[in-house]
């Protein structure tokens, strides 16, 4: 199980390419990269998720934490280009309707 993570900073949103796999073995490297770029500057986070192939209840529950924070601050999350076993999960677990899917 791994999870490769590199980001890029743009005007008015935080990018976060993920590739690999978001699980209970990875998630709190995702999780310290997301409080990582929070602290920063606060600002929305777009999740380019075309190479992610895998994300369970322990990512779900990171992403909910770091959309906590930036929802105080008017922010949002950005899922872009998920697949389809990652969308059946936002979709079954009403998350489609708390993060931006693109």
């Amino acid at each position: 199980m791994s999870l490769d993570i590199s980001y890029k900073n743009t005007d008015e949103e935080w990018v976060i390419y993920l590739s690999g796999e978001i699980d209970i073995y990875t998630a709190n490297k995702f999780k310290e990269t997301l409080h990582e770029l929070s602290n920063q500057r606060i600002k929305d986070i777009k999740l380019e998720c075309t190479n992610l192939t895998y994300m369970d209840s322990t990512g779900f529950g990171v992403l909910i934490g770091a959309l906590k924070k930036l929802k105080v601050q008017n922010k949002n999350i950005i899922i872009e280009n998920a697949g389809s076993n990652i969308l059946k999960l936002l979709k079954i677990t009403g998350l489609d309707k708390v993060f931006v899917i693109k």
